[in-house]
């Protein structure tokens, strides 16, 4: 049960059978956690300055408002069988010497009285009888006799008694699987389950604490006009979606199928998020809400009426570069009008001015060594490997490259690509050899814009479907040896589609033509990635997770404690994303090729998405980069054995499932215990019914009745909430912030002999290849997202720790834990010798950039390495 051999004899209270257990509080007051007390700085560190009028609030506490009552793990009550609740205690007095406070945390004492027939506590009971909410962090008691220290890990926020329908109860930090939870707190670990999976129906409030799920019907405004109209994505077989968490805003007034938004202008995003997923703790996000509701609803209009009277054109990439050493200039008036609308640290935070200067950006990694060196084949084929989308190049199968889109609509979409096109750049291999031997590889997104290339062209945009073939060469670099460039035939899509191959060249007109085939592949693979690899992939496949995870693991459940701090934040950036980044007219849809059917087409690549295959080494076979060979590393032997994102991913992949095996074996001994397990049964089944309901019939499901079959659902999750979510993150500003590297947008076609475009090609090809791609205006929004996005928080998490080293008290897993961490600091080590490698060409490439995405560890702001367990960003 509790603790087996404890008798409780209160020897520490001198052989009295009463006395008192002394218990410290940690908490934060609402005052010194609001935006408005923040000091924020250039650097984005948000400091929680304790003024004396938020001392004269946490006063409060002492008056008698804020009361605790113990609850006994081991002695029931016999007329409920519930645990014995103890006498309620108040807060008494500030501890001001308590050496693990954070900035802005306060610590109280507060004394329980006690006998020996309460037995030990295993959980409390707290009421708030102010009028406001606080944050608790943390209740430690120290003087219980036989047992000593007992930690109650809290982290979340406390509304007045009068919001609550049941009481608020935190269970102490011993982990227990459902049938060995010690009797007399068997009903409220119940109660609380049912409190947080709430009616289903009921209109949810700021102070709720329900998960539940809805579909993504948020997107759309056709209240504002019928042109953002977006599908319902989820719920059906034609848009299949993850779940998200259910807000209960009303339908819009012009589709009731839709939801509704919040206006433009107000003060908060007041999305509802399950109270404690709210950002609650000194951290970048705290500040990120303000950030992009001020890029979404200050900037960008500004931005659009001032480029109503200035060119939106880069002239040259000096030009381009001048963002990072002087800075974008604006009108005066379009400053003034900022301004008045920002306090100044937004300003200098968000636009960098006073007044003087605006818009001046950090240099991005890609160019601070080599200012030229992204334009070379070989940094070109390296990112694939080792830039910010990593995980979608597959090794060639067969030739030419097939379809996989229905034939009966779109015709025959096969590859026009010629093994003799191939072959001119190969050094005497043929394409059967390099087929044989593993050396052609593929970046495809032919059949992911294929289907919506006629639409997308049909606006200002213009682009390419694209194929990119690739050979490895003897020095273990890719190289491209050609690109197909796909359209939708002008008779129709069932009439297949009109290929253009283009071949690498350095020189002249032809040299252009070839850089500009590469920027139609990169726009390609920019949206692809922000849309999929990194949206759908990471943020939207986990939010389900954390929803089922809460309705169906107890608190008390030692999975629950496992997944936990891999949530972190998760839900809350999802709903802000659905608010400013992926909605209808919103940030991504105005800076990215797929435009109104980015969204959408993240649905068409859901309807594919396989759960086993996100455990690394599955995908890496799936994309044949890797083949099974017990003599290998991982069992694994990589086909292209210099590939940063697959060599370093192996090794935090086998450390998570290393750790995940040892913490799941200390409470599971046997398949049969897995099976027996009601919470993880009904967790399982939820989250594929229901949270991943639209692909529940698919038979790859893990059936979740062995060990292993745990140890892979849950080190998938964390391996996705972590190290994937990095290498895919933190990047973007570093690789995609000089734009000319990484397009987000195509604006016109290649242009023919003969015409004035192509003649300008031959001129002034810098001023043509910048009127291609991405012009100004969406550059400048789309830099102020991605380098927000991309930076650290100074409180972040990172893999192989936690926030509160008292977690569980449970002495196996605390060891597992730390040998996980001491692993970790291994393997980064190991990883900055690989960057040392000169050899290893991949890891740093033309530009003198080191693959560092997957080092464990950073310091704050924009590093380019650090794993956060969670998708906190």
């Amino acid at each position: 049960m509790f603790n087996a051999g404890l008798n409780l004899v209160p020897d520490i209270l001198g052989g009295n059978k009463h006395g008192k257990i002394k218990g410290t509080v940690v908490l934060m007051s609402k005052k010194v956690l609001d935006f408005n007390n923040l000091n924020l700085n250039a650097g984005i560190n948000i400091g929680l300055g304790v003024a004396g009028s938020v001392l004269d609030g946490l006063r409060q506490f002492l008056g008698g408002a804020v009361s605790f009552q113990l609850i006994s793990a081991n002695k029931a009550d016999p007329g409920n069988g519930l645990g014995k609740l103890g006498k309620p205690a108040s807060l008494e007095g500030f501890v001001t010497t308590l050496p693990t406070l954070l900035e802005g945390q306060n610590a109280f004492s507060v004394h329980f009285d006690y006998n020996e027939d309460f037995g030990v506590p295993g959980a409390f009971v707290i009421r708030n009888n102010l009028v406001t909410e606080f944050y608790l962090v943390s209740v430690t008691l120290d003087d219980i006799p036989n047992h000593g220290t007992l930690h109650f890990v809290c982290n979340s926020w406390i509304y007045p008694a009068c919001y609550y329908k049941s009481d608020r109860i935190f269970f102490a930090n011993k982990a227990y699987v459902p049938n060995k939870t010690p009797q007399a707190l068997v009903k409220y670990r119940q109660q609380e389950l049912i409190t947080l999976r709430g009616d289903g129906f009921s209109q949810l409030q700021e102070h709720d604490r329900v998960y539940d799920y809805a579909t993504y019907n948020d997107l759309g405004w056709p209240d504002l006009n019928q042109s953002f109209a977006r599908p319902t994505l989820g719920g059906s077989s034609e848009y299949p979606y993850p779940r998200r968490g259910r807000t209960s805003r009303p339908p819009s007034n012009s589709d009731p199928n839709t939801e509704s938004r919040l206006l433009p202008g107000v003060q908060n995003f007041d999305i509802y998020v399950p109270r404690d997923e709210r950002f609650g703790h000194v951290k970048l996000s705290d500040f990120l809400t303000y950030l992009l509701k001020s890029i979404s609803q200050d900037l960008l209009p500004l931005l659009e009426s001032a480029f109503k009277f200035m060119s939106n054109e880069f002239e040259s990439f000096d030009e381009v570069r001048e963002l990072y050493e002087g800075g974008f200039q604006l009108p005066q008036d379009v400053l003034k009008n900022i301004s008045e609308k920002m306090p100044l640290p937004m300003l200098k935070e968000i636009f960098r001015t006073d007044g003087e200067q605006f818009l001046k950006y950090p240099a991005p990694k890609v160019i601070k060594e080599n200012k030229s060196g992204w334009m070379t084949d070989e940094e070109f084929a390296r990112e694939m490997l080792a830039g910010v989308n990593p995980g979608v190049i597959q090794a060639l199968q067969e030739f030419p490259p097939k379809s996989t889109l229905d034939v009966r609509v779109y015709g025959d979409q096969t590859s026009k690509i010629t093994k003799e096109q191939l072959e001119q750049n190969m050094g005497g291999v043929t394409v059967d050899e390099a087929l044989q031997c593993k050396r052609l590889f593929i970046l495809d997104h032919h059949d992911a814009f294929m289907p919506y290339l006629r639409k997308i062209n049909e606006t200002s945009k213009k682009a390419y479907a694209t194929r990119t073939i690739l050979f490895l060469k003897d020095d273990g670099t890719l190289k491209p040896l050609a690109i197909e460039l796909g359209l939708p035939h002008p008779d129709g899509d069932q009439h297949g589609f009109i290929s253009r191959v283009v071949l690498p060249a350095d020189q002249g007109v032809e040299g252009t033509i070839w850089l500009l085939a590469k920027a139609y592949v990169t726009v390609n693979d920019s949206g692809y990635h922000q849309l999929v690899s990194h949206w759908l992939k990471t943020h939207a496949v986990i939010e389900p997770f954390v929803i089922a995870t809460n309705r169906q693991l107890s608190a008390l459940h030692p999975i629950y404690k496992l997944l936990f701090p891999h949530y972190r934040d998760t839900m809350n950036i999802n709903a802000l994303a659905r608010q400013s980044l992926i909605n209808a007219n919103g940030i991504i849809e105005l800076s990215f090729l797929p435009g109104q059917y980015s969204i959408e087409m993240s649905s068409k690549v859901y309807k594919n998405w396989v759960f086993p295959d996100q455990a690394l080494p599955a995908d890496l076979i799936k994309r044949g980069m890797a083949v099974k060979d017990p003599e290998c590393p991982h069992g694994l032997r990589l086909v292209v054995e210099d590939y940063p994102f697959a060599v370093d991913g192996l090794e935090i992949w086998a450390a998570i499932k290393t750790w995940v095996h040892d913490y799941v074996c200390c409470y599971y001994e046997n398949n049969e215990d897995v099976k027996q397990d009601p919470e993880l049964q009904a967790w399982w089944k939820e989250l594929v019914e229901v949270g991943h309901g639209d692909l529940k019939d698919q038979p790859w499901w893990p059936k979740m009745h062995t060990r292993e079959e745990l140890i892979e659902t849950c080190t998938i999750v964390i391996w996705t909430s972590s190290a994937l979510h990095a290498a895919v993150n933190f990047g973007q500003y570093p690789y995609g912030g000089y734009i000319v590297n990484r397009p987000t947008l195509s604006r016109r076609l290649l242009p023919e002999e003969g015409t004035a475009d192509y003649e300008e090609l031959k001129k002034n090809p810098e001023k043509a290849f910048l009127k291609t791609i991405t012009p100004k205006l969406q550059t400048l929004v789309d830099l102020s997202v991605i380098e927000i996005l991309s930076r650290h928080a100074s409180d972040e998490v990172y893999l192989g720790t936690r926030d509160n080293p008292n977690w569980t008290s449970d002495a196996k897993p605390l060891e597992a834990f730390k040998k996980f961490g001491k692993k970790l600091e291994e393997i980064e080590k190991k990883l900055i010798e690989r960057n040392n490698t000169e050899t290893l060409r991949n890891r740093v490439g033309p530009v003198n950039m080191h693959y560092t995405l997957l080092y464990p560890t950073s310091e704050e702001g924009l590093t380019c390495r650090g794993i956060p367990n969670s998708i906190s960003i």
